[in-house]
């Protein structure tokens, strides 16, 4: 399959396969799988992608570890670095300098310096059965959605401590993504079919849930801000919500079988979804909020899915003092002709 038009800006995204221990990297040019799949701990479960795109963090959930990928040569380094029991999901912050890592059997939340991989601290104590964790993009705060709790923990991420008292959603929360400016987190309420929106300057839910798919587990935000994403596990869907209204737009989109997770490429172009019972990942585009093309086989049970973030722009071009000199030489010399040639032409 040639290049496609209009591709993602990133240029792989990595699908955490559940059910062969290991990561699968998906070529979003050409969505196609490149290279031998990554082997890793047992039963990964969430896989997170550092700022710089240098890394990849996965959360092995039955063998109570992270490992950490390098990108560049698609192979793990290091040991797996261990931490709390059942770890279901792993956030790195927007300096790359720490992953969040929920240690869901553990009703915790372990924290690594990714300069020594080493965790850093004591675990952080957070509601039951948490299975979820994200970071504000100005990385001051950690969302920790708590499954059994019925509840979402704020990690003060300068302090390693929760502050204030739990946010109450609605029923089971699995997920929860925060919108670019930080305004906002979405839940995703696996139990009531819901989304909860919480304003986080007050740490408070604003407005009704909004009723999405059968099972929502999963949520992720538009780059602009402008929508959310969200996998109906039980409904085989992708539900579409505009902010703006807090209401659902259009009809579900219908993806493969099980959809677990969900990610929205940094151009916001298109949305990948891991369709676990399928082993597979559909691609929404999101300009037509329809899949395009096959879906992508991948491995066993695919259980989460991440982008490398779009690289930066290339910096403008300054030119140095050598090339200032030629062009002013070059402007002297134009000018000296454009005299010669007036004067001529005066002569005649």
């Amino acid at each position: 399959m040639g290049a496609i038009a209009g591709a993602a800006a990133a240029q792989h995204a990595y699908v955490a396969n559940y059910g062969s221990n290991s990561v699968s990297v998906i070529d979003t040019a050409t969505r196609a799988v490149v290279g031998a799949p990554i082997a890793v701990g047992v039963s990964p479960y969430s896989v997170a992608v550092s700022p710089d795109g240098a890394y990849a963090y996965v959360a092995n959930i039955s063998s109570n570890s992270v490992s950490v990928i390098d990108t560049a040569t698609r192979a793990v380094v290091g040991a797996p670095i261990a931490v709390g029991m059942g770890p279901a999901s792993v956030a790195v912050s927007p300096d790359g300098a720490y992953a969040y890592v929920v240690n869901n059997a553990s009703a915790s939340v372990s924290v690594i310096d990714t300069a020594t991989r080493a965790v850093v601290g004591a675990p952080i104590a957070v509601g039951s059965e948490p299975r979820s964790v994200t970071v504000s993009p100005d990385g001051a705060y950690a969302y920790v959605v708590n499954t059994v709790s019925d509840s979402i923990s704020v990690i003060d991420t300068a302090t390693r401590a929760v502050v204030g008292a739990p946010i109450a959603v609605e029923l089971f929360p699995h997920s929860v993504a925060v919108s670019p400016d930080g305004a906002y987190a979405y839940v995703a309420n696996n139990g009531s079919d819901s989304v909860s929106v919480i304003e986080t300057a007050t740490r408070a839910v604003v407005g009704a849930p909004i009723a999405v798919g059968s099972f929502p587990v999963s949520a992720a935000v538009s780059p602009d801000g402008a929508y959310v994403y969200v996998a109906n596990s039980g409904s085989d869907s992708v539900s579409v919500i505009d902010t703006a209204t807090r209401a659902v737009v259009g009809a579900p989109i219908t993806v493969g079988g099980n959809p677990v997770s969900v990610a929205v490429s940094p151009g916001g172009a298109y949305v990948y979804v891991a369709n676990r019972d399928s082993n597979s990942v559909s691609v929404i585009d999101t300009a037509t909020r329809a899949v395009v093309g096959a879906s992508i086989a991948v491995g066993s049970m695919p259980h989460s899915v991440a982008f490398a973030p779009a690289p930066p722009p290339a910096p403008a071009t300054v030119p140095t003092l050598s090339e200032w000199a030629m062009i002013l030489l070059a402007l002297m010399l134009a000018g000296g002709a454009m005299a010669v040639i007036q004067q001529r032409r005066s002569a005649t």
